[in-house]
C-alpha cells in the first residue's frame, strides 16, 4: 500500500517553498498544513511507500491490521478531528470482562482498575491474588513516581527538581533505592519496555526520562481507547492521495546546505531542490544520516547520538473468532513472561475475527530477533497459550513484525534518551536549526511516541517553516 513512483521525479533546481523530508504521517500532515495555506512543498520519503510507521496490511484471513500504530487515546483529539474529517469510523478497544495478569507462572483473571488508586499493574489490586504487604508497597513506590512525573515540564524536562540527579539515576537503580516490591519494579520495567514511549530496558534510561515519558504520554489517560476501522494505515494513504503529485519515493536525503535566504536539499546522487526552508520529519537517530551546512551545533548532534530507537517487535495472532470474549475475557493481559509482556485484543466490534496484537520488546526482542522463524513462532504460541489456554495455540495466522530490521526507522515506537542526556544536552532537543525544522513524532512534547504527536509535531513545524515562506 502507499504511493509508488520514481526515484527520480525530483528535478534538479526546482524551487518550492518547504522540503518535508519523511512521508510518515508528520510529514504528511506538515505538508498539508503548509499546502492549505498556499504554499508550494516537496516531500521526500527514502522509502518505496509512505506512511512510515502508519502502516496496514490486509492478511491470509482477509482481516486489517496495523503492523506499526494502530490505537487513539481519549485525549487524542487531534487525531481525533483528523479521523472525522477523513470520515473514518472509530470503535472503542474491547475491555469488557476481566483481563489476565500471569505473575510467576501463576494466572488470575482481574478486572482493570477504574482509579489509578486502585491500580497494581493495571488490575483492581485486591484481584491480583498478591500479598496486601506487597500490595500496599508497590503503590507506595508507584506514588513516588507519579510525583516525579507530575513535577517535569514537558517541554523542559531538565528544568524538574533534582533533575540531574534523577538523570544519572537508572530505572532500575531507582527502584533498588525506592521500590520495596517486585510488582512495582516490574510496573516500571513494563513502562519501559512496553509503555507508549516503550522499547528500552530499565538500565538504558534514566527514571527522568521514564517520567517524562509520564507526564508527555500518561499511560493513566488511556492512549489506547479506541481503534479505526479498516485500521489507522489508511489514514496516512489517505493524506497521501491528498498529497500525491508532491511526494517523491525512493529519495533518501543526505545532505542540506542553509544560508541567509534558503535551503538546499541533496537527493539521491545529483539532485537538489531549493526552498526557503525545510522540515525533517524522520526518526532522530537517521538525523545524523544527514549532513548539515552549517553543521548542527555539537549538543545537539550529541543529543541525537544520545536518543536511539526502542527494540519492538509486533506480533499478531489471528483466529476465527475472539474466543476469549465468549469466557467473559477482554484479551489484555500482562505478565512476566519470556517474550509477550502484553497482548491486546484488536479484534472489530463483531469478534470475527479474533485478533490478538502482542510485542517483544527491548533486549528480548534483540535475542527474540536472533531465533529462527520456528523458535520463534514456538515463544509465541507458548505465552500465548499461558495467557488465553489452548485455543490460543492454534492461530489461522501468525504475524510477526520486527521494526528493528526497518533500515528508515530502526526501531519503535519512538526514541529514548540515555542516562544523563536530558540534563546535558536536552536544551537543543526541539530548536531549530536556522531554516531546518523538526517533525516526527519523536519531537513533539504532547503524545509523543503515538500518532497525536506525529500530528502536533507535524503542524508545529509547519508553523515555524511558515515564518520563513512569509516572514
Amino acid at each position: 500500500m502507499g504511493l509508488h513512483n520514481s526515484s527520480h521525479a525530483a528535478s534538479n533546481h526546482e524551487d518550492v517553498d518547504v522540503v518535508i523530508v519523511g512521508a510518515g504521517l508528520s510529514g504528511l500532515i506538515a505538508a498539508r498544513e503548509l499546502h492549505k495555506k498556499g504554499q508550494r512543498v516537496h516531500i521526500l520519503e527514502a522509502r518505496a511507500t509512505t506512511g512510515g510507521r502508519m502502516i496496514r496490511q490486509t492478511t491470509i484471513t482477509g482481516a486489517v491490521i496495523d503492523l506499526g500504530g494502530q490505537w487513539g487515546g481519549a485525549t487524542h483529539h487531534r487525531f481525533q478531528a483528523l479521523v472525522d474529517e477523513l470520515n473514518i469510523k472509530t470503535f472503542p478497544s474491547y475491555y469488557d470482562g476481566k483481563g489476565v495478569l500471569l505473575w510467576d507462572g501463576k494466572r488470575v483473571e482481574a478486572d482493570l482498575a477504574k482509579e489509578p488508586s486502585n491500580k497494581v499493574l493495571f488490575f483492581e489490586d485486591e484481584q491480583i491474588g498478591q500479598p496486601a504487604d506487597q500490595i500496599t508497597k508497590a503503590k507506595s513506590a508507584m506514588q513516588a513516581f507519579r510525583a516525579i512525573a507530575a513535577s517535569i515540564d514537558p517541554d523542559r524536562p531538565w528544568t524538574a527538581p533534582n533533575a540531574v540527579e534523577l538523570d544519572r539515576t537508572t530505572i532500575r537503580a531507582w527502584c533498588d533505592n525506592n521500590s520495596e516490591s517486585r510488582l512495582s519494579d516490574f510496573e516500571l520495567e513494563w513502562l519501559s519496555v512496553v509503555g507508549g514511549s516503550g522499547g528500552f530496558d530499565p538500565w538504558d534510561a534514566s527514571i527522568l526520562h521514564l517520567a517524562w515519558t509520564q507526564a508527555v504520554a500518561p499511560q493513566d489517560e488511556g492512549p489506547e481507547a479506541w481503534l479505526l476501522n479498516g485500521a489507522a494505515g489508511q489514514v496516512a494513504e489517505r493524506l497521501t492521495n491528498e498529497l500525491r503529485p508532491f511526494i517523491h519515493l525512493n529519495s533518501p536525503v543526505h545532505g542540506i546546505d542553509q544560508n541567509a535566504v534558503g535551503v538546499t536539499v541533496h537527493v539521491g546522487d545529483d539532485q537538489q531542490i531549493q526552498a526557503k526552508s525545510a522540515i525533517v520529519a524522520i526518526p532522530p537517530p537517521l538525523r545524523n544520516k544527514i549532513t548539515f551546512k552549517p553543521d548542527l551545533p555539537a549538543e545537539m548532534r550529541a543529543f541525537l547520538q544520545r536518543s536511539p530507537m526502542g527494540s519492538m517487535i509486533k506480533v499478531f495472532a489471528i483466529y476465527p473468532s475472539a474466543f476469549w470474549r465468549g469466557q467473559n475475557l477482554n484479551g489484555f493481559a500482562v505478565g512476566n513472561l519470556k517474550t509477550l509482556k502484553l497482548t491486546a485484543d484488536s479484534s472489530l466490534p463483531s469478534g470475527t475475527p479474533g485478533i490478538l496484537a502482542a510485542f517483544v520488546t527491548a533486549s528480548e526482542a534483540v535475542a527474540f530477533q536472533q531465533m529462527t522463524a520456528a523458535k520463534q513462532r514456538q515463544a509465541v504460541l507458548d505465552d500465548l497459550v499461558a495467557y488465553w489456554g489452548p485455543e490460543a495455540g492454534l492461530p489461522e495466522e501468525l504475524i510477526i513484525h520486527n521494526w528493528n530490521q526497518e533500515a528508515w526507522s530502526t526501531g519503535a515506537f519512538t526514541s529514548f534518551v540515555s542516562p544523563g542526556a536530558w540534563t546535558t544536552y536536552g536544551q537543543q532537543w526541539q530548536q531549530s536549526h536556522g531554516r531546518v525544522h523538526w517533525a516526527g513524532t519523536e519531537a513533539s512534547s504532547r503524545w509523543p511516541g503515538y500518532f497525536e504527536g506525529a500530528i502536533e509535531a507535524g503542524i508545529q513545524a509547519a508553523n515555524k517553516a511558515t515564518l520563513h515562506v512569509n516572514p
